[in-house]
């Protein structure tokens, strides 16, 4: 390699600067989750004052890791972390109702610690909820790094700008997908391997809903595929596994697949 390449990765690298690796800032979200659940952590505070002051160095930090991944002026990026801080109250209530969604949605869950110390489902949407308020504060970056990261350790990727309301439930969670323009009313419950996706991979509409809207109290078995953003999952409604769906349901409809349908398919096969 000559000189001028060399030079050319030099000039890049004094441009970019020192950035913080991704597993530092997903370590920053862990203290965040940690300080909010201490059934994930081994260290305790004894006093109020403590407490307090860990937020405070959390949010100094969260300042430091906007100024080194150029966010915006330092002075901007001091009242969004101000502000994600404020956040923290509303957070943690709708943490709390997932919680309360997975324990009551699953048989096997014997207590709420199992579900915050165990539960990849609750891990993955612990860092979207972390990650969607940043992306409402228009952080660049560190939300899709943030998901990215609780992807990688559960097989649950949600785009931090998609819209989940309260009492949310992902069981087992391997393979989910939700996509970037999805939204996701309140009481949803799905299963590993569903992906909620777009029907379009063009770049052209990529500020209009690609994904699908599920309202209230659906359900969602394994392996379904919903796509499109004008797809509507009607309130109440029961979506059966391996189920393709582009088109809406209306309200409490139950789809799945007849005997029938795998009857065909097996003489298809032969």
């Amino acid at each position: 390699m000559d000189k001028e390449f060399y030079q050319h990765i030099l000039n890049k690298q004094q441009i970019t600067g020192a950035v913080p690796s991704n597993k530092e800032i997903a370590g920053w979200a862990l203290q965040v989750i940690r300080l909010l659940y201490p059934e994930q952590s081994k260290k305790l505070y004894t006093f109020v004052h403590q407490l307090e002051a860990e937020f405070i160095k959390l949010e100094s930090e969260l300042c430091e890791l906007l100024d080194a991944t150029r966010g915006k002026q330092h002075d901007e990026n001091q009242e969004i972390a101000r502000k994600f801080f404020n956040g923290i109250p509303e957070l943690y209530r709708l943490l709390n109702t997932d919680i309360q969604a997975t324990f009551a949605g699953d048989p096997a869950a014997k207590s709420e610690f199992e579900v915050i110390r165990a539960y990849p489902g609750f891990y993955a949407i612990s860092f979207y909820r972390l990650a969607h308020l940043l992306y409402q504060l228009n952080v660049p970056l560190i939300p899709r790094i943030l998901t990215e990261y609780a992807h990688s350790k559960t097989g649950i990727d949600i785009h931090p700008a998609a819209e989940i309301n309260d009492h949310f439930h992902i069981d087992h969670g391997t393979g989910v997908v939700i996509g970037e323009t999805c939204k996701i009313g309140r009481h949803v419950k799905i299963f590993q391997g569903v992906t909620l996706g777009a029907l379009s991979v063009s770049k052209n509409p990529a500020h209009a809903q690609r994904h699908p809207t599920v309202e209230d109290h659906a359900v969602i078995y394994a392996g379904a595929t919903i796509l499109g953003g004008r797809t509507v999952i009607g309130e109440g409604s029961i979506i059966g596994g391996n189920v393709w769906l582009t088109k809406s349901v209306p309200p409490y409809s139950k789809v799945y697949h007849t005997h029938e349908v795998s009857l065909l398919k097996e003489k298809i096969k032969e």
